[in-house]
């Protein structure tokens, strides 16, 4: 269904002015966006969802981020909670899929927020919690806080604990007015709820290789987590591209010739392609190739640096532009401001990754000469 996004993209367009406004999607764009297959793009087969791949998700984001890169952030986030939520127990996933898969999970789950403790039959969850994209249209929140392990014997060390909560049982603030990615709706929420045992698990389950699992499912989650937040990037890049190419083409120099900067051209659409090939093998490595550690450090690698040429191309092609780029409404300025609001996320932080990539080849060295 994701490569199906006709009616989601009119209505991207129609209503991508109205988001800047509000600052959250609209209803029925947060409905084309399940419509379209992305809450259901990763839940387990089981309970009628796609368990897709990476690569058909990064090619609809990127399309639809070349309209409006709030819709393609939230649609990829709604994708990849459903994946997260799939590590719940057997009746946490009941609870969530039982009546069918389609259901917009948010989170906020990085870093922790907030308090849990231990209460009858589950734990007592209190607090606020920044950032949750898309959480105005959002079923269920997957939040995470710091706990006490619950283990046998006891010890005073943390783990980092998500929790999956119904929407109606927090309260949404009003707390996200950006200068890009605005329609986001990256808002913050508090509650005070008390969540079962079987609606939480832990980062820790994140990493672990399930057996028998779909290929989505079998993957540690930092080998992909930073590809779901570079998708929109690469696709508001390619439509800042295309974008600043229609507005030279029709500017005529008094000579009348075409005012094109070969230059700016050359480089932006070069710099952009090459991210396109990085996010693309990032992707295939996460449907298919072997996981090691130095797998996972070059994803995260090649994703950074990724978003490094798109960033640097797009404010290439934003300086070039002139005076007219500078109007509220421009829809090349809309496109820089998206990805340099994007670019901020942590996970997409090209010094972390860098060093995440020498210290796996360190140790990778180091192993390979104790054999």
């Amino acid at each position: 269904m994701l490569s199906d996004l006709g009616k989601t993209l009119d209505v991207a367009r129609e209503d991508r002015f109205l988001l800047d406004e509000t600052c959250r999607l609209t209803d029925r764009l947060a409905d084309s966006l399940a419509d379209n297959g992305f809450a259901r793009h990763f839940v387990p087969e089981r309970w009628n969802g796609a368990a897709g791949t990476f690569t058909a998700l990064l090619d609809a984001v990127s399309e639809l981020a070349e309209t409006c890169a709030s819709t393609a952030w939230c649609a990829a986030l709604y994708a990849a909670h459903g994946r997260l939520a799939g590590y719940l127990p057997e009746a946490g996933q009941r609870e969530i899929w039982g009546e069918g898969p389609d259901v917009r999970v948010a989170a906020s789950v990085v870093p922790p927020q907030g308090s849990a403790v231990r209460a009858d039959g589950g734990w007592r969850l209190t607090g606020r919690w920044a950032t949750a994209s898309g959480v105005d249209q959002a079923e269920w929140l997957l939040l995470a806080s710091w706990v006490t392990r619950d283990r046998e014997p006891a010890d005073e060390t943390r783990e980092h604990r998500i929790f999956a909560v119904r929407r109606h049982d927090l309260k949404v603030l009003r707390t996200w007015r950006p200068v890009g990615l605005r329609g986001t709706g990256s808002n913050a929420v508090e509650g005070d709820v008390l969540v079962p045992d079987h609606l939480t698990f832990t980062l820790e389950d994140l990493g672990r290789v399930r057996p028998h699992a779909a290929r989505c499912h079998s993957v540690p989650f930092s080998l992909v987590a930073s590809l779901i937040f570079a998708a929109p990037v690469l696709g508001a890049a390619e439509g800042a591209l295309r974008t600043w190419w229609q507005t030279q083409i029709r500017r005529v120099r008094p000579d009348g010739g075409t005012a094109v900067q070969p230059l700016v051209l050359a480089r932006a659409s070069a710099h952009i392609q090459a991210a396109r090939l990085l996010l693309e093998r990032v992707a295939q490595r996460a449907d298919h190739a072997p996981v090691t550690p130095v797998l996972v450090a070059e994803n995260q690698r090649d994703v950074t640096v990724a978003v490094e040429l798109c960033g640097a191309a797009v404010d290439e092609l934003f300086h070039a532009a002139g005076l007219r780029a500078l109007e509220e409404d421009d829809a090349l300025q809309r496109h820089w401001r998206d990805i340099t609001a994007a670019r901020t996320h942590g996970a997409l932080n090209v010094g972390s990754a860098a060093s995440g990539y020498a210290d796996a080849l360190l140790a990778a060295r180091a192993g390979e000469e104790a054999r």
